[in-house]
């Protein structure tokens, strides 16, 4: 086990130079450089830093080139791909490989590829990128250099120091691979050390002593003519990792790798949000308002829907409990092996709830929280076991025949699956957060309900009380 530091030890080891220097230098290379931005979602947060910008829920050629052509340098598409088997998700980016070349030459665009992941570094890694790369080249017939590695995510906690990736808890900073992401059935890992990680997932492909590695040092000294010369060394889609304890750090790294590309180099990313945001060249916008997320006029109530088992969602959950004036109904997903019990009891769920919102009250809909073992011996298997309680959750939305308030979805899978499939969207536009890395779509005009605000609320995100928070900010007054 690794050791743990207390967060203002370790901020304090780094202090800031001036910031104003790095939006200077941001902004110069964002102006020279014109590159469409293609952002892959494997789950709905990845857009918890960003606003004003689209997401496409699906990856046919037309929206593909729909996003090429938009005047935004950046553009999402949700591929969902964490709920996905890996044939399922090889598929997928097989695909949106072949579209985003074709897209590109159509437009004459120049592109950079970023595969958005978790945080916690769960996910088809690196399946996906290696699918990505390997098709893009075959059609291109050219080279992609390097592959960025850059989960830092300070919304949710995430920090890279000393190639070593911790989630905050409280104050104190702990290894990744020393928390409960790290033992996912499906995507756990056992390396805190990005290098070793990469090691780890890639089963010996590439080394830890073969990486590239970005230091924090090397961000606050502003060495970006050090740091583009170590990216132009990158070939063979070797792994650049990039460590970062503040925005200001992914600051100077952008100048820097625009810089590499300018100069021939090309690159892909594997990484969390955050990031997305400083290449896009995305300026802070305050948090939304109740007024810009609530139709006053709607009498009726709205509706949660809690489909996450982490640690911290359960926490959260406990804490709505204490709203007096929410209707708390437990969904048992443990009827799930059950086809006419669990049946019966997705009727039930969607009855009640029905009931609750058209009486005006907001209704709480969650998962039973002990958590069920879906262990088969199989991972495929497992994971079509949880997309069929993620499909029963979702089709609580899709039966709805009254319109809520609102609606926030607690969970990625959940919260995607309750977008594309119960609300139907097909594009939504980001309009920001409602809190610190939760965010929120405006449902597009051919949804179930369109125009409709809906709050995706990561799994892994926010303190204690912030799905409490939320929920009150959406209430009436």
């Amino acid at each position: 086990m690794l050791l743990q530091y207390s967060f203002k030890e370790r901020i304090e080891k780094y202090p800031l130079p001036e910031k104003e220097k790095a939006d200077i230098l941001l902004g110069q290379a964002l102006q020279s450089l014109d590159i469409k931005l293609v952002v892959l979602d494997d789950d709905p947060t990845g857009i918890q830093t960003v606003h004003g910008v689209s997401v496409y829920t699906d990856w046919t050629a037309s929206s593909i080139l729909e996003g090429f052509q938009e005047e935004n340098r950046l553009f999402f598409i949700l591929t969902n791909s964490r709920a996905m088997t890996s044939e399922q998700s090889a598929k997928v980016h097989s695909e949106i490989a072949e579209h985003v070349v074709s897209a590109a030459r159509i437009t004459n665009k120049r592109y950079m590829i970023i595969s958005r992941s978790d945080s916690t570094l769960r996910g088809h890694y690196p399946l996906e990128t290696n699918i990505l790369r390997d098709v893009i080249e075959k059609y291109e017939h050219s080279k992609i250099d390097g592959e960025i590695i850059c989960p830092f995510l300070p919304e949710g906690g995430r920090y890279t120091e000393g190639n070593i990736h911790y989630v905050l808890e409280k104050e104190f900073l702990i290894p990744a691979g020393d928390t409960e992401f790290a033992e996912d059935k499906t995507f756990g890992y056992k390396n805190s050390h990005l290098g070793m990680w990469v090691e780890e997932k890639t089963r010996g492909e590439y080394t830890a002593d073969s990486l590239t590695y970005i230091s924090l040092d090397e961000l606050r000294r502003q060495a970006v003519d050090c740091i583009c010369n170590k990216l132009m060394q990158v070939e063979d889609f070797s792994k650049v990792i990039v460590n970062a304890m503040d925005y200001y750090d992914l600051k100077i790294f952008t100048v820097a790798l625009y810089k590499a590309i300018q100069q021939g180099k090309r690159f892909m990313l594997r990484s969390a949000a955050s990031i997305v945001k400083i290449l896009g060249g995305i300026e802070d916008r305050p948090l939304l308002s109740r007024q810009e997320l609530v139709d006053i006029n709607n009498p009726n109530g709205g509706i949660v829907l809690v489909g996450s088992h982490v640690k911290k969602t359960t926490l959260q959950l406990a804490k709505l409990k204490e709203c007096p004036h929410i209707k708390f109904i437990e969904f048992d997903v443990h009827l799930v092996h059950d086809d006419t019990r669990f049946q019966t009891e997705i009727q039930r769920v969607i009855s009640e709830a029905e009931h609750e919102i058209r009486a005006g009250r907001t209704v709480a809909v969650f998962t039973r929280r002990k958590r069920l073992d879906l262990n088969t011996g199989n991972k495929e298997d497992e994971l079509q076991l949880a997309e069929k309680i993620s499909n029963a959750v979702t089709s609580i939305i899709a039966s709805l025949t009254v319109r809520p308030r609102f609606i926030i979805a607690k969970g990625g899978i959940t919260s995607s699956d309750v977008g594309t499939k119960g609300l139907q969207v097909k594009k939504a536009l980001v309009l920001g957060q409602i809190l610190p890395g939760i965010p929120v779509w405006l449902t597009g005009e051919d949804s179930k309900f369109p125009n409709m605000p809906y709050v995706i609320f990561p799994g892994n995100v926010g303190n204690e009380t912030a799905l409490k928070d939320a929920v009150e900010k959406m209430q009436n007054n």
